[in-house]
């Protein structure tokens, strides 16, 4: 997803962070009387498409296994960031959401093959899931569309005490890392797999199909380091025997957005969702949800349809 803060989904964290929040900035302004003089929520309700309208619920597929962004509570619920944001947006939609659980590199088929309404599940918005690329630039499926709501980096987990002295992806080489496929650091690990073969030290990748899976490998010393979402690095960091299993190496890097996926064609719940997250920032329960979770430091001042880079 994570400083707490600081993202499933090579510049330096403060210079991305920046760029990426100044994506999330766009299109701040003020409205004129006759909006103010309007009930926003209401305006953002009668523009829900018809089938969630009359549904009265909007199905959210979510791979509901990486704390604190999503995860099962002790009543066997989701629960998380993106739960409560979810809830929240419900609220304001005036629809029951209704989670699905899917395997995170699911879920984008599973919207496009109509098994839910959207993804919410710590999708980092990046060109190879909007435009269908699969890891050698062809084109192998519609690509979806994202509306952005939070802003997140990739960090490095390591043993705590950090006894192989790793602080950059650099030093993963000659070493094996752990991590949840599909995932934007799956993405970030394969190109610097490459890196590390022209210096003829090879990295070597574990892949799973959950998070905790990559940790528990760090945890055995299987793994020198698992790459995570910073907000899911520093929840693990924190909650894991008493916070003395883990600690972040280094700064997080390769910042980008968290966006709710939408396919491709379904514009009007694309920018209904886009109001009603703004409306969520606006009410300030967007602030209040994300200081819950202590990730404050992604906050987005506003949402932005496929802003990421």
């Amino acid at each position: 997803m994570p400083h707490l803060l600081h993202a499933r989904r090579p510049a330096f964290a403060g210079a991305a962070l920046a760029a990426a929040g100044a994506l999330l900035l766009t299109g701040c302004g003020g409205g004129g009387g006759q909006a103010a003089a309007s009930d926003p929520v209401k305006d953002v309700r009668a523009k829900l498409p018809k089938a969630q309208r009359s549904a009265g619920v909007l199905r959210i597929g979510m791979d509901v296994n990486y704390a604190p962004v999503e995860f099962r509570g002790p009543d066997g619920k989701p629960t998380g960031l993106d739960p409560d944001l979810a809830a929240a947006l419900g609220r304001i939609l005036d629809v029951r959401v209704e989670f699905v659980d899917t395997p995170f590199d699911k879920l984008i088929p599973g919207l496009q093959g109509k098994q839910f309404d959207v993804a919410m599940s710590a999708l980092s918005d990046i060109r190879q899931r909007r435009e269908g690329l699969d890891e050698n630039g062809k084109q192998v499926n519609p690509g979806v569309d994202f509306v952005d709501y939070f802003i997140a980096g990739a960090s490095i987990v390591v043993p705590k005490g950090n006894p192989k002295g790793i602080r950059t992806m650099d030093d993963l080489c000659g070493r094996t890392v752990a991590l949840q496929q599909g995932t934007n650091q799956d993405d970030i690990v394969t190109r610097q797999t490459a890196v590390c073969a022209r210096t003829g030290r090879q990295l070597t990748v574990h892949r799973f199909d959950e998070d905790a899976k990559a940790l528990a490998e760090v945890s055995s010393g299987a793994a020198a380091a698992g790459l995570n979402d910073f907000p899911v690095a520093a929840y693990a960091v924190k909650t894991t025997d008493g916070g003395n299993r883990f600690e972040v190496a280094g700064t997080q890097s390769t910042s980008n957005p968290y966006g709710i996926a939408v396919r491709k064609g379904d514009t009007e719940l694309r920018d209904t969702l886009s109001k009603a997250v703004d409306q969520l920032i606006r009410s300030g329960e967007y602030d209040k949800i994300l200081a819950k979770w202590n990730v404050s430091a992604g906050a987005a001042q506003n949402a932005v349809v496929n802003g990421g880079i």
